[in-house]
Order: C-alpha cells, then structure tokens, then sequence
C-alpha cells in the first residue's frame, strides 16, 4: 500500500488537450515505474469551432473540449481540472534573440535560479502591438566568453550568456484558447506549441542531435520543427493541412465533403504514378441520381498536387533555417495526413532528404487498463500532439517538483486563481499583453 501511494506521490496524473481543427482530444496518463507514460484514459470530440488552427466559435469549440473531458475523466476515473493545451494556427512566429546577466555572487555556482532568471527576462522583450511571447527556449550557453556550452548549471562564471528561441503568438488567439478552457470548468496549466509537443512524442534525442525536421500534419495546419545538436532551431505554422486536401477532392471529382473524406482515406495516394489507369471507385449519386464512377488515378493527382504544394512550403521553411545540409536524420512526419499512402516517398522525391512516418508509441508504457483496440489506436501518428502534451506537462510538473496532480483535484474543491495569484503564460500576458490591448482584456476574461 506504501508502495503504491509512493508511486501515485511520484507520479501525478497530468492531462494534454489537443484543440485541433479536426478533432478535440484529451489524453490523461503518468509516468509509469519504468519511466515511460501510461495512458489511463482518452477522450475525442468533433471540433466543429476551429478553422486552421485557430478558435472560430468559442461555443462549439467548448462544447467539444467538455466532451473529449467528459470521455477521458470518465474512462480514467478521474477528475479533471487542469490541462496541458496545444496551440497552432498562421499566426505563430519565432525569432532568435541574445541575452545576458552579470552575476553579483561570485562565490556561488551557476544555478538553476540563473538560468531562470535569464529566461524570465527574456519575456519582458517588446513585441509588436497585439503579440504575446510563448515560449523562450535556450539554446547554447556563454559563460565568461566560452561559447557553447549545453548546461552551465554547477560552473563558475560571472557573465552568463544565451541563444534564445523565441515563440510568439496573437493575443487574440491565445486569449481565445483560454476563454474555452475556462468555459468548460477548467484550468489551463501551460500553453505548449503544438509542433513541439509533436517532436517530443516521435523523435528519438539521437535525431534531435544529429539533425531532424519534424513535419506534423494535422486537418488544418502543418507544423514544422527544425532539431539540431538536441536544440531547437525553427519553428513554423503552414496554414494548409488533411482538410485542404480533402476540399481539393470535394472540387476536383465534384463529390460531398464527406464521401470526399472517404476516398481520400480508403483510397488515396500522394503518387499518382503508383496507381492503375483501370482502378475504378463507384460513389453513390445523390437522390435517385446516377452512381458515379471517380478513377483512382485522377484521384491521386489530386491529392499529389495540393501535397506537393505543403511539402514545398515545409522545404522553404527548411532551407530558410539555414540547416538544410546539416539534417542527418532528414524528415519525420506525423499526424493524421502523415497516413497517406506513398507520402513519405514523395517527401523524399521533393526535399532529396530521408523520410519516416513516425508513432508516438515508443514513449508509451505496456497498458492493461485501456480496451486493446483503444491502445492501439493511440500508436496512431494521429495522437502524437496529445501524447506529446501529456509528456510536456508531465516534465514541467517534475520541474516544479509539485507534489500533487492538479487533474486529481475535486471540482467542488477546485482552487479559485484570484486576481492576484497568477502564474505561467497568463500571469505574463495579463501583465505586459495589458499595454497592447489595454481595456480590450480584463482579468477575469482570463482567470476566473
């Protein structure tokens, strides 16, 4: 009995929400005994709110995040409140930037405290009107002008340098985000950028090191996320996905949106090349209408085209990071169009780089507590941005050495965040976003 509830103290139990723009998703899970992650429930919902990434109707988008909550709670037997959420959409942009502190203790070490300090300082920068910084991500170290180093913590030095990547983001969505969660009762413990969510449940540290682009493509957008040497060095949002395919279908064989759906995952493929002239499909007509009948062909060409258009853009955003030569482990693909058939051949063809589909299955612990076919599923690239958010939250928890899962957390006794207890992201925004947007955002539009 000790035992266990040693484990359950170790281990909190930490919830991602996935808002996409096909799917709602929430995927609750703790670090099991052997360091991987055990899922103990999922939860999806239609996402009918969102449009490329971004929350187009708070209403819909909050009915579909209570019931992916509702699922998930029920299937974990546990009692939701706080959640790790995922944001994309065109509006995210990411720069570099240096910065530094003199230290005053020469006695002491470098300590965490440093580096955070550093990092805290990197928040108050000034962005343009109406955006707000994300995430600022370190990169190399210099310490007393000796470039390079990974972790300076323990060193001695009085001048402490860093790289910074910097993730930004419109007030407005982000603002949006946050209204949804707290409209369906909940709280949100960190905003994490859906690409890197993605990277942290597919990619091995040996492909960060040796150099990799993680190309995660979802209903609405595609993410990229350029690793080298184990650091991020790019990050972009494209604004096209799986549902502009589908539209290009829908227009192109002159179906419904939902028979194109179909085609596109029964029968479709990223090289027409690969399919027969005589491979016919037959699509029902509507009302008493003629049957019709689409070649699987020309529906590749389809596809091809609008594929090869993404994967262009993925290729610019390669080449303009600069680290074009430098990608041993070339492309991992994720995702639900990461599914298509023949997709990483035709990555290959277009960017001359190697090409994986990758699962978020080795992060996954062996689970006897979900049904068979639900665990399966979850290996599905599909999961790898709400996997990967559950690991996110899962290391910032362990971070902050909290002692107690905030998703355990009953809702009658749910802590109330008053105006004067903010934290994280939205504590930042609240605070320097109020220049910008002055009266436009309250506080309670945030923090109940």
């Amino acid at each position: 009995m000790d035992k266990s509830s040693t484990q359950e103290k170790s281990s909190p139990i930490v919830v991602g929400l996935d808002i996409g723009t096909t799917k709602i998703c929430a995927i609750v899970g703790r670090r099991s005994k052997n360091g991987k992650i055990e899922v103990l429930g999922i939860g999806k919902a239609e996402s009918a709110g969102v449009t490329r990434g971004v929350v187009s109707n708070i209403d819909k988008t909050v009915q579909g995040i209570t019931q992916a909550v509702e699922i998930a709670g029920t299937q974990s037997n546990v009692e939701i409140r706080v959640v790790n959420v995922g944001i994309a959409g065109q509006h995210i942009k990411s720069l570099q930037h240096r910065g530094l502190i003199t230290r005053r203790d020469l006695q002491s070490e470098i300590s965490r405290k440093d580096i955070d300090k550093l990092v805290e300082d990197m928040y108050n920068l000034v962005m343009p009107p109406g955006e707000e910084i994300i995430h600022v991500l370190p990169q190399e170290f210099t310490v007393d002008g000796e470039p390079g180093i990974k972790d300076p913590v323990g060193m001695a030095g009085v001048r402490l340098e860093a790289n910074f990547h910097i993730i930004s983001g419109q007030v407005t969505a982000i603002k949006n985000i946050v209204k949804c969660v707290n409209k369906a009762q909940l709280e949100s413990q960190e905003l994490i950028l859906e690409p890197l969510a993605s990277s942290e449940s597919v990619l091995s540290d040996e492909e960060k090191e040796a150099g990799v682009v993680l190309v995660d493509i979802g209903g609405g957008t595609t993410d990229v996320a350029i690793f080298h040497e184990g650091i991020i060095r790019h990050t972009a949002v494209i604004p096209f996905g799986g549902n502009s395919v589908t539209e290009d279908i829908r227009e192109g064989c002159s179906v419904m949106r939902n028979i194109a759906e179909q085609l596109k995952v029964r029968f479709g493929s990223a090289l027409a090349e690969e399919n027969k002239e005589n491979e016919i499909v037959c699509v029902p007509g509507l009302r008493g209408r003629e049957p019709k009948e689409i070649s699987i062909k020309n529906l590749a060409f389809v596809i091809q085209a609008r594929m090869e258009e993404i994967v262009e853009h993925v290729y610019y955003e390669i080449k303009s990071s600069g680290y074009e030569k430098k990608l041993i482990a070339g492309i991992v693909i994720t995702g639900g169009g990461a599914q298509l058939k023949h997709l990483p051949q035709m990555v290959e063809f277009v960017t001359g780089l190697d090409c994986r589909v990758g699962y978020p299955n080795e992060h996954l612990a062996k689970n006897e507590v979900l049904p068979k076919n639900i665990y399966e599923e979850l290996q599905s690239p599909t999961f790898a941005t709400g996997i990967g958010l559950l690991i996110k939250g899962i290391q910032k928890m362990e971070y902050s050495n909290l002692s107690e899962a905030p998703a355990e957390v009953k809702v009658d006794k749910a802590p109330k965040y008053s105006d004067d207890k903010k934290f994280g992201l939205f504590g930042k925004i609240l605070e320097s976003g109020k220049k910008f947007i002055k009266d436009d955002i309250k506080d309670e539009d945030f923090l109940k």
